[in-house]
């Protein structure tokens, strides 16, 4: 299917069923939609802990679990099956590219090379920190390599990688928001997990300098966003917020049990300190500051009594304080049941970010496809983009 095309079916299709992916259960105790599907809700309440993580982090497994109550809602599964992209291992001569790699980042990286091929007169690295992806690309190539980086510390530790190798490897500290004479015309411009502004400017930027072929692989879309996202493309009513481009990206497949624990702790006392300030304060759900990381490491005493402190709220009763966890936590239970819809609906509006990138470029002279380059396990950001100059 056509990016244009794909992207208007996944515009009807999000707009259609809004009521279910835009409101949040960690604000809204029980979203409208609850009334309107009460057979639905109760299920989703009585979902074992074990269904529950589960739907919760395998969209389309959720999608066809909600079919049984909204038999309209799968849909969607086939508008977010995307195609895996054709695996071409690159050869290079021996491991010493690979140098100073974590395994899980190694393995992204040589999924990303093994997706894409050679379509330009060098290689540009956007946003490449040390530069693992080009240097790789560049030995496979056999072409030059630029990296573009802010950061000077990570050019300086990239060029001596490359020199190690005698790989024609060159680093450009550079602002990737600012840079205006890179890319260059004809050049390969990849990118593997640029965030929010930063692949957007280098679809925008490098399809108006005539780059060759794009293949990006897209992160964190919310990133330079300020309340509402702005579109490249033309066309499509779809309006999303900050936090609806943010959902895209709230999987937890590669978070260890250790670290899932701590995000529930952490949301726990999070939901009973909404839930104690509204009783105290009188007031429904507003958002507050990010809560320093060692406030929840410590007593839920001290937790609940910083907090106060810094919302201006009264010292919380001791003798309650028992009660208020226990509540944070079964709020915590409701949470995750009621955010299965809205999670079931991750895929699609990442998808519809893509193509949105896909649909401008189509617009300017491009043949764009999309497929993934690894499976979600290894990282649930991996869709590629691919489009070249027609």
């Amino acid at each position: 299917m056509r990016a244009a095309a794909h992207r208007r079916q996944l515009d009807t299709a999000l707009l259609a069923w809004r009521q279910l992916w835009h409101p949040q259960p960690f604000r809204e105790a029980r979203p409208a939609w609850c009334e309107q599907w009460p057979a639905l809700t109760a299920a989703l309440l009585a979902l074992s802990d074990a269904d529950a993580a589960h739907l919760n982090d395998d969209a389309p497994a959720a999608l066809r679990w909600l079919a049984a109550y909204l038999p309209e809602v799968d849909g969607l599964l086939p508008l977010i099956d995307i195609p895996v992209a054709e695996n071409t291992p690159p050869s290079v001569p021996d491991e010493r590219w690979a140098w100073e790699i974590p395994g899980r980042k190694r393995a992204q990286i040589e999924a990303f090379a093994s997706a894409v091929q050679p379509g330009g007169a060098g290689v540009i690295d956007w946003c490449g920190g040390k530069g693992h992806l080009g240097r790789l690309l560049g030995l496979a190539w056999q072409q030059p390599v630029h990296t573009l980086e802010i950061d000077a510390a990570l050019c300086a530790d990239g060029e001596q990688l490359a020199g190690r190798i005698g790989l024609d490897h060159r680093f450009l500290e550079r602002d990737a928001l600012a840079v205006a004479d890179w890319p260059r015309p004809g050049q390969q411009a990849v990118a593997l997990h640029a965030c929010g502004n930063l692949h957007r400017r280098l679809v925008e930027h490098g399809a108006g300098a005539g780059v060759a072929r794009f293949d990006v692989a897209p992160c964190c879309y919310y990133r330079g966003v300020n309340t509402h996202y702005q579109p490249l493309s033309a066309g499509g009513q779809l309006q999303l917020s900050r936090d609806d481009t943010r959902l895209a990206v709230t999987e937890t497949v590669t978070a260890s049990p250790r670290l899932t624990r701590q995000r529930d702790h952490g949301i726990a006392w999070k939901l009973a300190f909404t839930a104690w300030r509204e009783q105290v304060g009188g007031v429904a759900y507003k958002t507050f500051k990010p809560v320093p990381a060692p406030w929840l490491r410590g007593s839920f005493a001290d937790f609940l009594a910083n907090m106060a402190v810094r919302e201006g709220l009264p010292a919380p009763d001791q003798r309650h304080l028992d009660a208020i966890e226990a509540a944070g936590w079964q709020r915590l239970r409701e949470v995750l049941r009621l955010s299965i819809p809205r999670h079931a609906f991750r895929r699609a509006l990442e998808l519809w970010l893509v193509l949105d990138l896909a649909d401008y470029l189509g617009e300017r002279g491009y043949e764009p496809s999309l497929s993934t380059f690894c499976d979600r396990q290894l990282t649930p950001r991996n869709l590629l983009l691919t489009a070249r100059r027609m």
